[in-house]
Order: structure tokens, then C-alpha cells, then sequence
């Protein structure tokens, strides 16, 4: 049985996207998985039963390196392919590589010159492409993400949290339905601001979860202020900083629908075949990392202003607009979204 050991260091959506390799060269090859990301992204991997072991680092790959050495892998399979797994690779020089195209120039091109040379693959295709000289092959069952035993129920879910749930009747006798709303992204200009996410939430007559991590909270408590001052506040429920990254994908697992900008949540929901109506600012979908589905599901609403000269002006983000107008987000139409939302959860 061969061992093969995978690395991508980062982050949240990245390391979603690459569980179909990690289950497809599990289930095809017999292969023992193992994992090298960063310590923050580790419980995303450890419920997954494909996987045998995770390494993390901190900051440098020699933390783990002896470790590494003793496990004698047979293959690395590089999906990050920068310089630290370049220098690690060097420093296990007698293990069989194989690493992701990143298609850099292709990207700076689109964002410099808006010449799109990109092809018209998402990146899983792509990530899948690295393991192909393996004999894997794409299964068509779209992305993993697995949570741990005590969140699977509801209930337990339910009773992590005080006041969790939106103070609206069930709809259904049994289900709690709602709209899971992660506020934030790894970048300011991949999320909504205050005043269209208020806007949203004022015009949405269906019960809201607001989730985000700990730097989201002044943003979450300014959205909770200015809709308390009106009519409307008791469907609106604000957990961000109140939940870690396991706790908020087992809130996304049962929603109803997911409202989100181009973050991870939004993968992990699409591991959960949920229906998501995605925000994209300065990003595209172009870029080949929309929500991934099972072969034949496509239950993705892409919300974007197209045809805007700027836009994308990067292929990650910035912590503010180059051009100062923000008009990837300010130029969105909330009666479009709203539309879109009430075609899911009517």
C-alpha cells in the first residue's frame, strides 16, 4: 500500500477544495493519506476518514520535517507549490513529486490586463489533473467535509449556544429553517459592507444567522446596532465570534439556504449540497473556484456586477477598493438577491 503524503498549507476554501483528490486517491489507489497544512486549518482534516495523519506547521516546514522523514512516502502531492514545498521537497529528495499548475501568468494577466487566458476548468478539475499520471480519476461526488460526531445533531448543535435560534416558529413541525449568512471574507473587498448587509437583512422577512470569525465582530455588532433600531431585529440571530470554524459549518449544513461572499464557508456548503447564492466582488467566477457540486447538481445563484473595467482587480483581494468606489459591491442590486433568496426558501 503506497503512502502519500498531500500539502496545502492554506486556507479555509483551498483545503475544502482539494478533498475529492484525498478521497479519490484514497478509495482508488488503497493509498495511506496523509496531510502538511498550517496549525489554524487542522480541524478541517481530523474528522476526515481518508485520511490517516495531518501535520501541521506553525511557521516553517522543519518543525515537521524529521516527523515527515520517518513515514518513507512514496509521493507528495504539492497543491500549494510555492517555495516552502519547494524547499520541503528538496529536503525529501528521494520521494516522487507531483505538483498543481497554479497558472500564475494566466491570473496576472486577467487581473493587469483583463485578458482572460484562464481555462475554463474549476480548480478541483485542475487539482485532480495533479494525480492523473496515478490512475485517478474524477468520481463526480464533489467535495467532502466531514464534522465530528457531537455536531451531527442538531439538537447538540441547538444547545451549543445560548438564544441560538431565531425566535420564529419552526416551519415544517420539525425543522428549523433559516438563511446562514457568513459577513465576512479573507479580503474586505470579497464581502458586502455594513449597509448592504443592513439593507439585506431588513428586506429578508425569513429568519438570519450572521457567522464570521473574531476580526468580523465590530462589523457584526455595527449590523446588529442599526438593525435593532428597527422593525424586523428578532429574525436575525449574530453569531459571528461566537462560534469556532466547525461549530459555523455545522450551522451552514443546516440551513436552508447560504448567503455568502467568496469564502470558505461557501465551499463548505457546497460540500453539503446546500443551495448558496454567492457574492463575488473583486474576484470572478472566472477564476475556477466557484461552489463545486456533485456531476449533475449546480445549485449556485452568482451574484456580480458584471462589465465593470476594473474588476478583477485581484485574484485574492485587497483590504480596500484600488479605485475608492467599491463599485463590485456598492452596484449590486439587493432586489435581485432578494428574488434569488425567495426563489429557494418559498
Amino acid at each position: 500500500m503506497p503512502k502519500i503524503l498531500i500539502i496545502r498549507f492554506s486556507s479555509i476554501g483551498d483545503i475544502v477544495l482539494t478533498s475529492p483528490v484525498i478521497r479519490c486517491l484514497k478509495l482508488q489507489t488503497g493509498a495511506e493519506i496523509h496531510y502538511l497544512t498550517k496549525q489554524p486549518f487542522v480541524a478541517l482534516l481530523k474528522n476526515n476518514p481518508h485520511v490517516s495523519k495531518v501535520f501541521a506547521i506553525d511557521k516553517r516546514v522543519g518543525e515537521v520535517l524529521p516527523a515527515l522523514r520517518r513515514e518513507k512516502y512514496d509521493y507528495i502531492i504539492d497543491l500549494h507549490h510555492n517555495l516552502r514545498t519547494f524547499i520541503l521537497k528538496c529536503r525529501l529528495p528521494f520521494v516522487k513529486s507531483y505538483a498543481f499548475k497554479k497558472l500564475n501568468f494566466e491570473k496576472w494577466l486577467f487581473v493587469n490586463f483583463k485578458i482572460n487566458r484562464l481555462p475554463k476548468k474549476h480548480i478541483v478539475d485542475r487539482y485532480l489533473e495533479t494525480v492523473k499520471s496515478l490512475g485517478v480519476k474524477n468520481d463526480g461526488q464533489g467535495l467532502d467535509f466531514f464534522l465530528p460526531e457531537d455536531l451531527l445533531n442538531f439538537q447538540n448543535l441547538v444547545n451549543l449556544k445560548t438564544n441560538f435560534l431565531p425566535p420564529t416558529p419552526s416551519r415544517g413541525g420539525e425543522v428549523i429553517e433559516y438563511i446562514a449568512f457568513p459577513i465576512g471574507a479573507g479580503r474586505k473587498t470579497k464581502a458586502l459592507t455594513i449597509p448592504k448587509i443592513v439593507h439585506i437583512c431588513q428586506n429578508i422577512n425569513y429568519p438570519i444567522i450572521l457567522l464570521g470569525g473574531k476580526q468580523e465582530v465590530p462589523k457584526a455588532e455595527a449590523i446588529e446596532t442599526i438593525i435593532k433600531a428597527t422593525e424586523g431585529a428578532e429574525n436575525i440571530v449574530n453569531l459571528v465570534g461566537k462560534c469556532s470554524l466547525i461549530e459555523s459549518a455545522a450551522i451552514v449544513k443546516n440551513a436552508k439556504v447560504v448567503l455568502t461572499g467568496d469564502t470558505g464557508l461557501m465551499h463548505i456548503a457546497a460540500a453539503f449540497h446546500k443551495p448558496i447564492i454567492s457574492i463575488w466582488g473583486n474576484t470572478v467566477p472566472e477564476f475556477g473556484m466557484t461552489p463545486y457540486y456533485p456531476r449533475g447538481m449546480d445549485l449556485n445563484t452568482i451574484m456580480e456586477v458584471k462589465n465593470l473595467p476594473c474588476r478583477p482587480c485581484s485574484k485574492i483581494g485587497y483590504t480596500d477598493c484600488p479605485k475608492g468606489h467599491f463599485k463590485c459591491i456598492e452596484n449590486l442590486e439587493v432586489a435581485e438577491l432578494k428574488f434569488q433568496l425567495n426563489q429557494v426558501i418559498k
